[in-house]
């Protein structure tokens, strides 16, 4: 394994965490089997001292999840240089056959860490944890997908050999490539581009009406996640040309380096965040009938909202500015 400051961070935090999630789950188990605040019992008074612990830990725990998938992507992106081939993260994910599949789950853990951190707090603002059970059940299902990330990430660094020669970008990311990626490059641009700015445009306006009356929750849940995919393709089917201002050029990592702004940064953490909040707000809506969050939560929902839809807006005008600025012209 390669000694940099950054893997040791991930490595050592990520093993933290992990140690904590066994924690929580252990006692999580028990909160599950035996919580029961009307009880004045010797059990319960210990389990309400300990799920303040508990409760702590894990948001500093999901908090680190939040922020290792971008120190991930920097340092893949940093080591580039001591790899033959890579130019970007692409090419250094690509030295072994873990580099991917961690950063997959590291987005998917990253979605589910947030979701469970909007749980938590709504179940605070209850003054009776309506929702004790239904955060330690999430918690006990996600602790199994954090735990494989943590060994996944160090198969990856313990795997990393500075002899490999590895992909360059240009070669990942071209319609002649295998796999997904191929595929995206290689769709047309025109149903990709109508897609993008028609379903980001039904996404804002519906979270707008969601965001002044409160309704159409479920609805804009579905369309932050639509919005979220199509976004991702669109860019490297076709944003990401008009930032590189090369025709050819597809890859979705460059725009994370210091040559484009590092904008790749605000663009990632603008899609995933308006995603993680507005399917937030779906994950509450059936517990609005529960006496103690009955007005709590369409106030939690409500920034959620705002918090998604600026998201989406963010997103928006950063790929729109790129646009207008650029010289490439496609047409």
């Amino acid at each position: 394994m390669l000694l940099h400051p950054a893997i040791i961070s991930l490595v050592t935090g990520s093993l933290l965490v992990s140690g904590m999630l066994l924690y929580a789950s252990y006692y999580g188990l028990k909160i599950i089997r035996k919580w029961n605040l009307l009880s004045g019992s010797e059990v319960q008074l210990g389990l309400e001292r300990r799920t303040y612990l508990i409760s702590t830990l894990m948001i500093n725990a999901m908090a680190f999840q939040l922020l290792s998938l971008f120190l991930f992507i920097y340092t893949a992106d940093r080591m580039a240089p001591l790899f033959v081939g890579a130019m970007c993260a692409a090419g250094t994910l690509k030295v072994n056959i873990w580099g991917y599949p961690t950063l997959l789950l590291k987005i998917i853990n990253w979605l589910l860490a947030g979701i469970w951190l909007i749980l938590n707090y709504t179940d605070n603002r209850g003054y009776d944890y309506p929702l004790i059970r239904k955060k330690y059940a999430a918690l006990l299902f996600m602790a199994p997908l954090m735990l494989v990330e943590t060994a996944a990430q160090a198969a990856y660094f313990l795997q990393m050999q500075p002899a490999v020669i590895t992909s360059c970008c240009g070669t990942l990311f071209t319609s002649d490539a295998e796999g997904v990626t191929a595929g995206i490059v290689g769709l047309p641009k025109t149903p990709v581009e109508i897609a993008f700015y028609g379903g980001m445009f039904l996404t804002l306006a519906v979270g707008v009406i969601y965001c002044i009356k409160g309704k159409l929750g479920y609805p804009y849940a579905l369309l932050s996640l639509f919005a979220s995919v199509i976004s991702a393709v669109a860019l490297i089917s076709f944003i990401s040309l008009y930032f590189y201002e090369l025709p050819t050029h597809h890859c979705p990592f460059c725009i994370l380096q210091k040559e484009y702004g590092f904008v790749g940064y605000p663009l990632y953490f603008a899609l995933l965040g308006g995603a993680v909040t507005g399917v937030g707000g779906a994950m509450i809506m059936p517990f609005r009938g529960r006496k103690s969050l009955a007005e709590v939560i369409p106030r939690i929902q409500r920034g959620l909202a705002v918090i998604s839809v600026s998201c989406f807006a963010l997103f928006s005008m950063i790929v729109v500015a790129g646009i207008a600025l650029s010289n490439l012209r496609l047409r």
